[in-house]
């Protein structure tokens, strides 16, 4: 099975939705090489990256999972090598 490493980077501007975020990354734990949050207090939210290595559609599975919930904004960079 071909994996890529991407980046997820999450931006959450709905406190409410940080439950779900969370339940879903721990479902996709055994892709997930690091995670890195910066709470922006100032801006009242929250920045997020998520570094994976795993098949793109799983990464692409993820990411739209997030981008989905209520006031979380996502975008995805793919490494160019498998």
């Amino acid at each position: 099975m071909e994996t890529r490493v991407a980046l997820i980077g999450i931006i959450v501007e709905n406190p409410d939705s940080v439950g779900q975020m969370n339940g879903l990354l721990h479902s996709y734990g055994p892709w997930i090489i690091g995670r890195m949050g910066i709470p922006y207090r100032e801006k009242g939210i929250s920045i997020i990256s998520i570094v994976l290595d795993a098949p793109p559609d799983t990464i692409s599975s993820l990411s739209g999972k997030l981008g989905m919930l209520d006031g979380v904004s996502t975008k995805t960079i793919f490494s160019r090598r498998s």
